[in-house]
């Protein structure tokens, strides 16, 4: 059957030319037969086609019939010449970028909609804020020109008197109403065109002068005057304000500010604070005579003024006030609990003080567990067989324990005396007694070395009254143990007094508080940056907090004990090692907690600005003869403080006698401290707290010493005889004194004559009465016996030369210094005065 149909097919004249479905090469076409309908497809092996593109529809689709199956994935990799995985992942990027690429339009669509509704509605929130704006400024015109029109004058066509008024004309209402008769049909009647062309201008013509055109110059007359504009007004509105400013001082109602102003400020500066504009600043101070500029700066009473008068409140601050609160107040007594004692070891070279450290270290329970305690920090802590804990600080040099007594940190509480039993007391044994009685800490004396031979403790105690240290077996307070640093005896006894004495002094302090404390050490460690041993004398320090010591400041990246073993809190009496400080502070500077790194910049940045200020001015330690003169005069101090250094004891204790026999009950001298030795550090530093010069007998300084004194200003002085010591010393005294005033009488002379001489001004022709007038000599006006001048001769002439002096019986010119009130009949009386140095 197929076959009669295929030739009934061919046969027929109608149909349709047949080929058969085979796969031909490229380019070669394919038909497909249903229902009578075909549809050709062209497929073109040599060309690509996209993967994933829809496959087109045929009308077989469309009729149901059968469709060429699509190559598979495997068929289109390999076309392609990948393999089935690549394919697939390749159609997958496909797909993602295509949703990509989608969701990327859309969302350009939604943006570009709403950009369009949002430029919709600002372009009809402008029209309608023109709008507003347009009707106000209508307003305004309205209200103004209506409140001008109350104010015009009458016009001219009201001001005619009733009888001169125009009667109406009859031909004129006649043409009126013949024109309103042919309007009403539609028609447009053409007006006549006045011709006014060549023609003059009369010179009473309003119109040619009238203003702008205005409301009410449609509405209003025509004839009348002109009338004043908008901004005429307004102008004449800021001219009335600035005259009620400026020259009645009335103040507006506006807003109170509370204005801060420091010591100087700039005008600009200030406008700014205010909330004012500068030009009426300017304006202001150009009213009360000050020339001043935006960038000019004023000072604070000139700031103050200018505040005021604005109407504003000020606060009168200073440079220093970024200090204030830096050592927070004190604590309520319910907060406070006890605290260990801190305690400084102090003595004489060789009289055993190391030897004592080393053996209370070891009397540290914890040590011995933990492997011992290192001393490289001057500070540490240690626990005795009571459990208590007791923090001790080293000192050689004393150097730390003087500059924190220069400072005020008073970080000792108690000082522990050290004195060899064989050796007695020494010159630097003095000069601890004298640092712990400045600082104002109580002392116990350790006799140490009471394990050798020649030992002798009464010796030492005797020795110690003269300098007025006092002991308990003596009647005095003071205690005293006797020890073996060596043997470790008597550590026991002396760990005792210690903590009796701190039971006495009711040591406490509030560990719930931001920590403040002083500063032992500093030093830079190469890897770590700058160190810092630190005290906490309140408060609890910990890991983060943000520390201001002296000029500098950081925050606490970590904290250690005298073991190195990290902690995270430190409380009060604990020496710790801080790291994370941005330079290394100077011993002795007070250190605190501050809530902000702004505040700690704040306060670093106005010590630096202070220290470098005293840097390159003069020094401010008025240590010196002359500056210690000078002060004296001015009656700040009624005594003269010295510290004297000497080769021997003999010559400083001669010295030291012959000074305190000078003097009288106005002034005299103060021996401050008295060495043996050479001057160190710890001399200058002891001078300086108490403004003294230093008087070297046969001692010299060294290198740091003399580095120190000339950093502080404090002067050296060097003698070899020890008259020249005295002779300087009481000249220093004498020159206190006030001087004694002697006069002398010389003459009198009677003025004869006034003489105006125009270089020399009034000259009186005296003749000498009595005794003799030197020329320069002090003379009193004389005038019916009473004083009228006193002054000085300044000329004296005898036959118009100058002559030294003239005798009584001869006649002479005399003139005064600054002084021509001089008339006949006047009186000169002449004398000398003499000035008398007092001594002692």
């Amino acid at each position: 059957m197929t076959d009669a149909s295929d030739d009934k097919d061919k046969n027929s004249g109608g149909g349709r030319k047949t080929f058969s479905l085979k796969s031909g090469g490229p380019g070669l076409v394919r038909q497909t037969f249903s229902r009578g309908r075909t549809k050709a497809v062209v497929v073109e092996k040599k060309r690509k086609r996209m993967v994933g593109a829809p496959a087109p529809t045929t009308a077989a689709t469309q009729t149901g019939a059968a469709e060429p199956t699509a190559p598979s994935d495997v068929d289109n990799a390999r076309a392609l010449g990948l393999s089935l995985i690549e394919y697939q992942a390749r159609q997958q990027a496909v797909n993602t970028a295509r949703s990509q690429s989608a969701e990327r339009e859309n969302k350009a669509r939604e943006q570009e909609l709403e950009r369009q509704q949002r430029a919709v509605k600002e372009q009809e929130a402008l029209e309608q804020a023109k709008r507003e704006k347009a009707d106000a400024a209508a307003q305004a015109i309205a209200k103004a020109e209506a409140e001008a029109a109350l104010l015009a004058p009458t016009s001219s066509e009201s001001a005619k008197p009733v009888t001169a008024r125009s009667r109406p004309d009859k031909n004129a209402a006649t043409t009126q109403d013949k024109r309103s008769s042919n309007e009403n049909f539609g028609g447009r009647i053409k007006k006549k065109r006045v011709e006014t062309k060549n023609q003059p201008r009369a010179r009473d013509d309003t119109k040619r002068r009238q203003g702008k055109l205005t409301i009410s110059a449609l509405i209003g007359d025509e004839g009348g005057q002109r009338q004043r504009s908008l901004a005429s007004m307004r102008r004449a509105r800021e001219r009335e304000k600035e005259r009620r400013l400026l020259g009645d001082n009335v103040k507006s109602n506006k807003v109170s500010h509370e204005v801060i102003i420091p010591e100087t400020i700039s005008v600009q500066e200030l406008a700014i604070r205010m909330k004012e504009r500068a030009r009426d600043v300017v304006k202001f101070l150009k009213a009360q005579g000050e020339d001043k500029q935006r960038d000019d700066i004023l000072d604070a009473d000139l700031a103050e003024l200018v505040v005021e008068e604005f109407g504003h409140r000020v606060r009168r601050v200073a440079d220093s006030d970024v200090e204030d609160g830096f050592i927070g107040e004190d604590d309520d007594e319910a907060d406070l609990q006890p605290r260990p004692p801190v305690v400084t070891i102090m003595g004489h070279v060789d009289h055993g003080k190391t030897s004592l450290l080393d053996a209370l270290r070891s009397t540290d329970v914890a040590a011995g567990e933990a492997g011992g305690i290192t001393q490289h920090i001057g500070a540490y802590q240690v626990k005795v067989k009571s459990g208590e804990r007791v923090t001790f600080l080293d000192t050689p040099g004393h150097a730390a324990f003087s500059s924190m007594r220069l400072r005020g940190a008073h970080a000792t509480d108690i000082v522990v005396l050290v004195v060899a039993a064989d050796d007695g007391v020494m010159p630097q044994t003095i000069e601890a007694i004298n640092h712990t009685r400045a600082a104002g800490a109580p002392m116990i004396v350790a006799v140490n070395k009471m394990d050798r031979e020649g030992a002798n403790p009464t010796k030492v105690l005797q020795d110690l009254l003269q300098h007025e240290v006092i002991v308990e077996a003596m009647g005095g307070e003071v205690q005293a143990r006797e020890i073996s640093a060596l043997k470790k005896t008597g550590l026991d006894e002396l760990v005792e007094a210690i903590l009796l004495q701190a039971e006495l002094l009711e040591l406490k302090a509030n560990p719930e508080r931001d920590a403040d404390g002083v500063v032992i050490e500093s030093r830079i460690d190469k890897g770590r940056g700058p160190v810092a041993t630190l005290l906490v004398n309140r408060g609890t320090l910990k890991t983060g907090d943000i520390v201001v010591a002296g000029s500098a400041w950081g925050k606490v990246k970590a904290l250690t004990d005298e073991r190195d073993q990290r902690l995270k809190t430190a409380g009060p009496s604990l020496p710790v090692v801080v790291l994370g400080l941005d330079s290394a502070p100077a011993p002795g500077e007070p250190f605190a907690v501050v809530a902000t790194e702004a505040k700690a910049r704040e306060i670093t940045k106005y010590r630096v600005d202070k220290l470098r200020d005293e840097t390159m001015g003069t020094p401010n330690a008025m240590a010196s003869l002359e500056q210690m003169m000078e002060r004296l005069q001015e009656k700040e101090v009624d005594e003269v403080p010295l510290v004297i250094k000497a080769d021997v004891r003999g010559s400083a204790e001669a010295i030291v006698q012959s000074l305190e026999k000078l003097g009288n009950e106005e002034v005299r001298t103060k021996v401050i401290h008295t060495g043996v030795g050479g001057i160190t550090e710890s001399d200058i530093l002891l001078a300086r707290g108490s403004n003294a010069p230093v008087i070297a007998f046969n001692v010299r300084a060294n290198k740091q010493a003399k580095d120190l004194a000339d950093r502080e200003g404090v002067e050296i002085r060097y003698y070899s005889i020890i008259y020249n010591v005295l002779d300087d010393i009481k000249a220093v005294l004498e020159g206190l004194l006030a001087p004694e005033i002697r006069e002398t009488f010389i003459g009198y002379a009677d003025i004869l004559e006034i003489f105006d001489i125009s270089k020399l001004g009034k000259i009186a022709g005296c003749r000498v009465t009595e005794g003799v007038v030197k020329r320069g000599c002090k003379v009193r006006l004389l005038r019916d016996d009473v004083v009228i001048h006193e002054g000085d001769l300044a000329t004296l002439k005898r036959h118009k030369d100058e002559v030294p002096e003239v005798n009584a019986g001869q006649e002479c010119g005399m003139g005064f210094l600054k002084y021509h009130d001089l008339q006949k009949g006047d009186r000169i009386e002449c004398f000398t005065v003499a000035e008398i140095k007092r001594a002692l």
